[in-house]
């Protein structure tokens, strides 16, 4: 099945819930209008659809194979992968000074949905590039900057993220790999890293790994870590791709899903390494990258709901069975008549755009905060990131797997492709940071630590929508009731938060991942209503109506559907510890 981008409405997230009116001010930002925008994400989304798309179905059957320490895409990744270099489609967001495009990070965010959705194994190796770009624009030495940045904006040169190792997981104070100094100021970089996205390949002529290691003399745990720029190839004197440096895949994962992203197994062996930084910093260093890439994790998320709600809705309407319930035909019907597959329709549509919509919202609010704009942009976009990656990733395996229902039988079935998207989007909760790690991250470090501040804030803000809402229509007027309702759950769940994360701390995050969904249900809900808001003016004003109408349909479904499951959260919140944690698990 081919995918057609959903351009009309990233473009309208763009336009109505990315802060475009601050965003569209900034010095770095007033060349562009949205006809400029609107324009290259027709391209970019061309490109998808015919380049990309179909590589999807091929990768996944082949899948990226190893053998003698050498990895090899599918057939089609390549000569697609140079036509992405080719048209400059890396740089979209970042600085025109190292070649980039310097687009706001929404329109970003559009980019990385789209390539995703077209094929998420492909989409992967832009994407870690992506994180490793932000961490030397914001880290790196300006010799460092000058010799990567270029070749990593135009694509030539890939990144990767080399943090997780055998002993480890996602406890990073546990990290063993070891950086010995060298008198010429390098280091030997020397262990094993495991779970790399894109760590071996042929597409690209280098691939730059930043490295987490430990110096000899470091302090134990996450403190002691070091950031290490660890190249596949040592650059020669003219800043090219020289001599190969002691990096060895020792071997690929077989894997549920996103076969074709090749997950790397690697073997430092006192590699030459370069110091990002300073010593002991590393982790701090990383978690820009992380960060950058926790929020594409989500927006991954958005893609593949999107291409699994396309795939199912052209099945619902194609497969003919049984006669409508309500007798209006006497010959089996499109089961798109058929009232639950509709209702599964809306929900599978009504996810994909909630968190579409959010994540265009925090799009605009790492641009505010980057660019110093809006003191408050900073803490709120560092509360939605966590909610971004929690709440998309998980939705994303509930839409897949609707997808999968509404095909029935054929679903079951890999032929139809149904089932691709659903083990593709299992990955999405776990790498880069667990649903849990999320959930943690939100409420220890953005609510408890600021005493619930900007959580406050991010309340205080949804009833500015509702009030809003409340002076419109009778529709409106549902969304803002449902919205108020699940404001009101939340505010309450935080207070509960607050209070036992001082005098019981088990207790309060025994339900960190359910106020994380609480959280990110709201929020999602909330950026819809702004868009029917928006959607009813451009109604008025005789703007395509047809469109229009089906955002404020979409609005509506949310609020009657999915908002209430606030009220559920918070009563596992509030009513659930005690169970979680007095079971027990006899062997």
């Amino acid at each position: 099945m081919s995918y057609h981008p959903p351009v009309q409405d990233l473009m309208f997230c763009i336009e109505h819930l990315s802060h475009w009116d601050k965003v569209s001010a900034m010095a770095e930002y007033r060349d562009f209008d949205l006809a400029d925008i609107g324009a290259a994400l027709d391209g970019y989304a061309r490109f998808c659809s015919e380049q990309i798309a179909p590589l999807s179905h091929i990768g996944d059957a082949v899948g990226a194979r190893f053998s003698d320490g050498r990895v090899t895409m599918p057939e089609g990744d390549a000569r697609a992968y140079a036509q992405f270099v080719e048209m400059g489609w890396q740089a979209l967001t970042h600085p025109a000074e190292y070649g980039g495009m310097g687009l706001p990070r929404a329109v970003g965010a559009a980019g990385v949905e789209m390539l995703n959705a077209a094929d998420m194994s492909f989409g992967l190796c832009p994407l870690l590039t992506d994180g490793a770009i932000e961490a030397l624009l914001l880290t790196g030495s300006q010799e460092q900057k000058s010799a990567y940045l270029e070749p990593l904006i135009a694509g030539r040169w890939s990144g990767t993220m080399n943090l997780t190792e055998p002993q480890a997981g996602s406890d990073l104070g546990r990290v063993a790999t070891r950086a010995l100094r060298r008198e010429d100021g390098t280091y030997g970089v020397s262990g094993t890293k495991i779970f790399i996205t894109y760590g071996a390949h042929d597409l690209t002529e280098n691939i730059i790994h930043l490295v987490l290691a430990r110096t000899p003399d470091a302090p134990a745990g996450p403190k002691g870590l070091s950031l290490f720029i660890v190249p596949q190839n040592l650059l020669d004197e003219n800043g090219e791709p020289g001599a190969g440096n002691a990096v060895t895949c020792v071997s690929i994962e077989h894997k549920l899903g996103v076969r074709a992203s090749p997950t790397a197994v690697l073997e430092y062996d006192d590699a030459t390494g370069f110091l990002i930084g300073e010593e002991n910093r590393g982790l701090e260093y990383m978690f820009i990258m992380m960060n950058a890439a926790r929020f594409a994790v989500g927006v991954q998320g958005i893609a593949i709901s999107e291409r699994a709600y396309q795939r199912a809705l052209t099945y619902a309407r194609e497969r003919i069975q049984s006669r409508p319930v309500n007798g209006s035909a006497r010959d089996a019907v499109a089961i798109i008549e058929h009232p639950d597959v509709r209702r599964m329709l809306l929900r599978m549509r009504s996810l994909t755009e909630g968190g579409r919509a959010m994540a265009a919202a925090t799009a605009g609010l790492l641009d505010m905060a980057h660019h110093g704009t809006d003191p408050q942009a900073a803490a709120l976009a560092e509360f939605m990131v966590p909610l971004v990656k929690g709440f998309c990733s998980e939705r994303a395996v509930e839409v897949a797997s609707t997808g999968v229902q509404i095909h029935g039988g054929m679903g079951f079935i890999e032929e139809t492709g149904a089932a691709q998207h659903y083990r593709d989007a299992r990955i999405l909760p776990i790498y880069e940071g667990t649903t849990a790690i999320q959930a943690n991250d939100l409420l220890g470090r953005k609510v408890m630590r600021d005493g619930g501040e900007t959580a406050r804030r991010f309340a205080e803000r949804i009833a500015e929508t509702e009030a809003a809402l409340g002076q419109g229509d009778d529709t409106a007027q549902s969304i803002g009731k449902a919205l108020s309702e699940a404001r009101g759950a939340f505010e309450t769940t935080l207070d509960w938060m607050l209070e036992h994360s001082r005098r019981d701390i088990d207790s309060a995050f025994a339900g960190a991942v359910p106020f994380l969904m609480l959280a990110g249900t709201l929020a999602a809900g909330w950026k819809l209503a702004k868009g029917a808001l928006a959607a009813q003016a451009a109604l008025d004003a005789g703007r395509d109506p047809a469109f229009m109408t089906r955002k404020i349909t979409t609005a509506l479904f949310f609020a009657q559907h999915i908002l209430p499951e606030c009220q559920a959260e918070q009563a596992r919140i509030l009513t659930g510890a005690a169970s979680v944690l007095a079971a027990d698990f006899p062997e």
